[in-house]
């Protein structure tokens, strides 16, 4: 449980940043507060990670959390922003210019 809660931080902390990109570059209406959503789940997982390392068993209850969550959050919020973004990518199809979605992301994520 330990692993799982370290890792699942690890990957959440990074894939909700570049969800957070995406929708920021599309100019998604709700980004900040589906941003918030995401820092509420955050804070959530290291509650229950708080738990654990206190000697607490939380397995069940984090599952339960988690299949409920990520359920809800990916058929409700995500969803959300899927038109937004679509429009943004079709637009990364066209754009052949150094200043364009495409180089800003792949600086804003690996430097350049």
């Amino acid at each position: 449980v330990g692993d799982v809660l370290g890792e699942m931080t690890d990957y959440t902390i990074s894939h909700f940043a570049f969800e957070e990109a995406l929708m920021e570059d599309a100019g998604y209406q709700f980004c900040k507060a589906h941003k918030r959503i995401h820092e509420l789940f955050i804070k959530r997982v290291s509650e229950y990670q708080m738990r654990f390392t206190g000697g607490e068993d939380v397995a069940e209850e984090l599952n339960t959390m988690l299949s409920k969550w990520l359920y809800n959050h990916i058929r409700n919020d995500d969803a959300a922003y899927v038109g937004a973004v679509k429009g943004s990518m079709q637009a990364i199809v066209q754009d052949k210019q150094e200043s364009g979605w495409l180089s800003r992301s792949l600086k804003r994520f690996f430097g350049g």
